[in-house]
């Protein structure tokens, strides 16, 4: 719906025309960035330089969108390679705090925003940028993510958010990208958008959107198999973990960053990992939303396995509270801020025992954690009476004697 009200810039950090001289636009080739780069050449009258973070995207095609930045008036197009930086620094942290959000969503794009901007603000003074760009509605939570962040690293700089400045809809954004001859992915016909990287893939808009309706998955969610037609023969993999992160797949060794896009492909082939959501966004509103996760979902399944057979039962209640505090905190927007590198310090320390190998069964759809071992594996209940670890079961009946004293002596009194 189009706005019935004109944008009033009211932050200081929001780029006023006249007083810029060069934009960074963070630039995916999708419907908004697309339009938008036309549009700020038209309205700011500078020059602007796209930037395309590689971040392990599953479906883009990077050097395509490159090509078109050049085309449609960028004055240089970069494609900058965070592949491992993605993995190594950002998706590391969160496999270790079990990062999902209101189920199993395991924030691909709260993560993803999080080295884009600090990447970005590196970029924009190099380039001697002095307003950074981004495509993000004024709805949503990507808005207070990249600002936020881009202000936490270089609070002198400028932003530009299109989205939020114009009058278009994005029925009209599709007529104004037709009239500038613009190809965009969406249409009136497909209104569906993503956020693309290794971690998962974000699908909104049309059906999607709406609680009362089915969304037609059968349409956007092309990447990988759905469960349905996913193979009739289930498959075993097995994830190797040292202090908390994967380190190789079915027994091969490989970096993070590779393992997550191989371990896409194999799992997708199952049909795993795409969850549907009906989630509370940062800005008080709900939001519908399709993932595709593969990765990701098997990955969080196997660690979370692990660390639970590591911990004790103490450190497991805890940490399951903590995992939803992070997760709450990532998707935030608070990434940067002191109170995650704390609970992050926490999380490094659970993790010093998480190692082992995890074996998961891939089937239609369903990602289960069947067996496991671990160096560090606490002793298990056997019903042979040679345990090994000496339980003494004569001592049962006094343990729950005091164990259960104060609930006893509470009902009395009634």
């Amino acid at each position: 719906m189009k706005s019935t009200t004109s944008y009033v810039k009211v932050a200081s950090h929001e780029a006023i025309k006249g007083k810029i001289k060069k934009v960074l636009l963070l630039y995916s080739g999708g419907l908004d960035t697309s339009v938008m780069l036309k549009w700020i050449q038209d309205q700011y009258q500078v020059p602007v330089v796209t930037l395309t973070l590689d971040i392990g995207q599953q479906k883009d095609d990077l050097e395509k969108i490159k090509k078109k930045a050049l085309q449609f008036g960028a004055t240089k197009a970069i494609v900058h390679d965070a592949k491992d930086e993605f993995a190594s620094d950002f998706l590391s942290v969160g496999i270790k705090a079990n990062a999902s959000y209101q189920g199993d969503y395991h924030l691909s794009t709260p993560m993803g925003r999080a080295v884009l901007a600090k990447k970005a603000v590196e970029i924009a003074k190099k380039e001697q940028a002095d307003a950074i760009a981004h495509g993000c509605t004024g709805k949503g939570n990507d808005q207070v993510r990249i600002e936020g962040y881009i202000l936490t690293f270089y609070p002198k700089m400028k932003v530009i958010a299109p989205v939020r400045e114009w009058a278009m809809d994005r029925k009209e954004e599709i007529v104004y990208a037709k009239k500038n001859k613009i190809p965009v992915p969406a249409s009136v016909d497909f209104p569906y958008s993503v956020d693309d990287n290794m971690w998962g893939m974000t699908w909104e808009g049309g059906e999607i959107e709406d609680p009362h309706l089915i969304a037609p998955v059968e349409r956007f969610l092309t990447t990988y198999t759905l469960a349905k037609n996913a193979p009739d023969k289930e498959e075993f993999i097995t994830l190797s973990f040292k202090k908390g992160i994967p380190t190789a797949l079915n027994g091969k060794e490989m970096t993070l960053a590779k393992l997550i896009m191989e371990l896409n492909k194999i799992a997708g082939k199952h049909g795993v990992g795409v969850t549907h959501m009906f989630e509370d966004r940062l800005v008080g509103l709900k939001n519908g939303g399709i993932y595709e996760l593969p990765a990701a979902h098997v990955i969080i399944k196997a660690h979370k396995h692990l660390e639970k057979y590591v911990s004790t039962r103490d450190l497991n209640e805890l940490k399951e509270s903590m995992d939803t505090k992070w997760a709450y905190l990532c998707y935030a927007a608070k990434w940067y801020d002191p109170v995650m590198q704390a609970i992050n310090a926490f999380n490094e320390k659970v993790n010093e025992k998480v190692t082992g190998e995890v074996t998961v069964k891939l089937y239609k759809g369903m990602a289960k954690a069947v067996a496991m071992k671990s160096p560090f594996g606490l002793d298990h209940t056997s019903f042979n009476n040679d345990d090994g670890y000496g339980f003494n079961v004569n001592a049962s009946a006094g343990f729950i004697e005091i164990y259960t004293l104060q609930m006893k002596l509470a009902n009395q009194k009634q």
